[in-house]
Formats: C-alpha cells, sequence, structure tokens
C-alpha cells in the first residue's frame, strides 16, 4: 500500500469527527435540552416535538399520555444528548454513528409526517430551495454517519487509544 493511501482511513474520520461537532453537535444538543424541564422530567416541548399530532388532538394535555410516551421522550432526549457525545469523543464511535443514523431517520419522519402540516416536506434531489426540504441536507448528515460506521473513530479517537492498549496487551501476552 502506498503511504498515500493510508491517509484517507486515517483522516476521513477524524474529519467526519470534526465537522460533525463544528456544524451539528450545537444543534443536537440544542433541541435535547428542550426535551427536558429536568432530570427524569420530559418537558411539553419533548411531547410535542416527538408525537405532534397526538399532542394536537390532546390540547396538549401531557397527562392524557401514559408510560410508553415518557419512555421514548426520555429515550430521544437522552440519544441526542449522549450519541452525538460518544461521536465528538471518538467513543463506540460505529455504534454511536449506527445509533445516529436511526436517529436522523426517524427524526426526518416526524418531521415529514408528523410535522407535515408546518411545511416540512422531503423535497426531492438537487433542489435549490433546500430550506424547508429536508432529503438533500439529511443525506449529507448520514454521509457523515457512515464514514464513521465504515471507518470507525479515526485517529485521536478514545477507540483508538483502547484499541492501542488491547493490542499492546496482546503483544505483550505473546
Amino acid at each position: 500500500m502506498r503511504p498515500i493511501d493510508r491517509i484517507p482511513p486515517l483522516l476521513l474520520p477524524l474529519l467526519a469527527r470534526f465537522i460533525f461537532a463544528a456544524v451539528l453537535l450545537r444543534y443536537f444538543w440544542s433541541s435535547a435540552l428542550t426535551k427536558f424541564d429536568g432530570p427524569l422530567m420530559p418537558s411539553l416541548n419533548g411531547y410535542a416535538q416527538i408525537f405532534p399530532r397526538q399532542m394536537e388532538a390532546l390540547g396538549y394535555d401531557v397527562s392524557s399520555l401514559g408510560p410508553f410516551h415518557w419512555a421514548v421522550v426520555m429515550a430521544g432526549g437522552l440519544a441526542e444528548l449522549l450519541l452525538p457525545l460518544l461521536i465528538v469523543l471518538g467513543l463506540a464511535t460505529r455504534l454511536a454513528a449506527l445509533g445516529m443514523t436511526g436517529f436522523v431517520l426517524v427524526q426526518s419522519l416526524t418531521d415529514v409526517i408528523g410535522h407535515g402540516a408546518m411545511g416540512a416536506t422531503l423535497g426531492r434531489w438537487f433542489d435549490p430551495a433546500s430550506d424547508a426540504l429536508i432529503l438533500d441536507q439529511r443525506a449529507l448528515w448520514a454521509l457523515l454517519f457512515l464514514i464513521l460506521i465504515g471507518l470507525g473513530g479515526g485517529a485521536l479517537s478514545f477507540d483508538q487509544v483502547i484499541r492501542n492498549r488491547f493490542e499492546a496487551r496482546q503483544a505483550g501476552a505473546a
């Protein structure tokens, strides 16, 4: 393998994590924080974001919802906090990126189906009016996640530190 061929697998995941931190970390954390009123206390906004049509039908009365709804809002909010942190740290990167891929898929479906009346539409490829359309935007997000799923955390990640220690321990045992 030529030396230049070794660069992308090392730098591409680091660059993907950096771009994620620079562009999307604040977005996901800000959104997550709106889902909580306190520890283990989902907010009205959290319920409204995740169950928009149901909340509207109930007149935004959270007391009409059950434990399932509480668990979904809690899981969604915690995932929105923890998975991005894991990606930025490069810890369990592949699993965190896979989780974020699923999260963004559910988020996109909720935006289009649940919040569709508010103007969110799937859109189409190469659409210049992409502000209200999510297909192209979320495809870029998914590309970052696919890089991390395929290549892991890369250089300067906790995954790499753990891998190096494991390999050193294996070499010492041999």
